[in-house]
C-alpha cells in the first residue's frame, strides 16, 4: 500500500530537498525503507514521507548518497 502523505511541522526524519536527487532518478530512500511510507511525487519531483508510521530504523540516512536524509531519534524512543 502506497504510503499517505501530509506535512508535518518538527518530523524527527528531515529530506534535504536541496541535497536530494530523486528528480533525477535515485530511488534509494524509498527502496531501503522496509515499512513502504516513502514515495516519489511527481507532481514537484520529491519525496515525501508517511512520518507518522517511520519506525526510526535509519535505512533511509544511510543509504541516501547524498546524505539528503536526516533521522533524528524522539527522545521517548531512545
Amino acid at each position: 500500500m502506497p504510503a499517505t502523505i501530509r506535512e508535518v511541522p518538527n518530523p524527527s526524519v528531515r529530506i534535504d530537498h536541496g541535497k536530494c536527487i530523486a528528480d533525477k532518478g535515485c530511488r534509494s530512500c524509498i527502496d531501503s525503507c522496509p515499512l513502504d511510507i516513502l514515495a516519489f511525487d511527481e507532481g514537484d519531483g520529491k519525496v515525501k514521507m508517511a512520518y507518522d508510521e517511520c519506525w526510526y530504523c535509519l535505512p533511509c540516512e544511510h543509504d541516501c548518497p547524498t546524505k539528503a536524509v536526516t533521522v533524528s531519534i524522539p527522545y521517548l524512543l531512545r
